[in-house]
């Protein structure tokens, strides 16, 4: 009897090996038949709504630790547009109160859109991951249409439709969080084979990035590049292959810097601003000024000299500079620890979420709120060449405001919800 039993197991095996084998010559005789099968199986998984997790959520209040950060930030931010843009809008508009009547006016607008989602469940965004994608990618070759793309300083970067204008690359910075999560989270299992983890979400990234850079966006671009490498990271890729391709971002925005006009003048204002003041480097020598003046306490809120019509648009880009002004050395780290204590708390939400997608999700839109805060502090500084980067939460600006406090309400949606293994 065990000898029959012994038989029978040799024949399971031996069948398998035959079914195997003509797997192997079926895959190696129609390779065509092949690819379009891994393409149907990828686009029904990245379509599907079917859970992926065997979790039961858990609903619960919303993460209120979160939400002081992220209003302290927007309160932070609004007093300072004020302090930093009455001056300038007195001059050009002839109403100190300007700016900061439309920025208060979006930061409602804001709150509203973070209360919103933070009700709304998170998982209907992986529903509809796909065709956001596909919108925020059409919409970044929408700024090349006469009467609807618009130009400023030599760039091809914003979609004006007259009642709103905005630019389409805010929106790809979410989508490419949103359309990254979803994909590891269907692929978890295989993020390890370079095809997988590094090869597919490498080549979205390439693709999107390339669309970017001829609106001579480099901001962008960068920011766009360092967002995807982050969720590529976190899914468990090999750091090697990662380390390869940032490589190669690199050298690819080094290629631009030294082979486009615009580019390249902004490296020799950076190197040199006091020899170029007339020609790219009169906003950072200004923005030096106006730090080095902060001192540790600051000349006093409302008191900064720079902001009178001598740093250009302060309200903008360079409104850490006027912070470090008035507040000086502790208004400054103020700001820096309350990005950091933003990202802390986003990753604590990300640790307890209740699925792989909205962990991902969580992660990348706190990474995306962290990369731009580092970028723009690191632009102010001189620490790297100046480009146009927005400062979240602080710099003027209606649309990015409006999104920045609309992903923060998807993140408190996360943190509604924690997991419990079914049962």
């Amino acid at each position: 009897m065990p000898k029959e039993k012994l038989d029978l197991n040799k024949d399971i095996e031996q069948a398998k090996k035959e079914v195997e084998e003509r797997k192997r010559k079926n895959k190696a005789k129609n390779p065509n038949d092949n690819k379009q099968s891994e393409a149907a199986e990828m686009w029904s998984k990245l379509s599907s709504t079917k859970e992926l997790d065997s979790v039961r959520r858990v609903r619960g209040g919303m993460d209120t630790t979160f939400l002081i950060i992220v209003v302290l930030l927007l309160c932070y931010g609004s007093i300072m547009v004020f302090s930093s843009s009455y001056a300038f809008a007195e001059q050009n508009f002839g109403n100190s109160l300007f700016f900061v009547k439309k920025q208060s006016l979006w930061a409602i607008v804001g709150l509203f859109a973070l209360i919103f989602f933070s009700h709304v469940d998170y998982r209907i965004l992986r529903k509809f991951a796909v065709p956001i994608f596909c919108v925020s990618y059409v919409l970044l070759w929408f700024v090349f249409i006469p009467g609807i793309g618009s130009s400023s300083h030599g760039a091809t970067r914003w979609v004006d439709l007259k009642i709103i204008s905005f630019q389409p690359s805010d929106i790809m910075k979410f989508s490419i969080v949103l359309i990254l999560s979803l994909y590891i989270s269907c692929y978890a299992e295989k993020t390890h084979k370079f095809k997988y983890g590094i090869f597919i979400p490498a080549s979205l990234l390439v693709v999107v990035c390339a669309s970017v850079i001829v609106q001579k966006h480099v901001s962008a671009t960068v920011i766009i590049f360092l967002i995807g490498a982050v969720m590529i990271l976190i899914s468990g890729a090999s750091a090697k292959w990662l380390a390869s391709i940032c490589a190669v971002g690199a050298s690819a925005v080094c290629i631009v810097i030294f082979f486009t006009d615009y580019a390249s003048a902004r490296v020799e204002a950076w190197l040199h601003p006091e020899t170029v003041l007339m020609d790219g480097g009169w906003q950072p020598y200004q923005s030096l000024l106006a730090i080095g003046s902060g001192g540790f306490f600051g000349v006093g809120l409302g008191n900064s000299f720079q902001k009178q019509l001598w740093l250009p648009e302060p309200q903008n880009d360079f409104i850490f500079a006027i912070v470090c002004e008035e507040l000086g050395f502790v208004g400054g780290i103020a700001v820096i620890a309350l990005f950091l204590a933003l990202m802390w708390r986003g990753l604590t939400i990300a640790k307890r979420a209740p699925d792989k997608f909205s962990a991902l999700l969580v992660t990348g839109l706190v990474a995306k709120v962290g990369i731009q805060a580092l970028l723009n502090i690191a632009v102010v500084t001189t620490t790297i060449p100046t480009t146009g980067i927005a400062l979240p939460f602080f710099s003027y600006g209606g649309t990015a405001l409006i999104m920045q406090l609309a992903e923060m309400g998807i993140v408190l949606s996360v943190s509604r919800y924690s997991s419990q293994e079914k049962v």
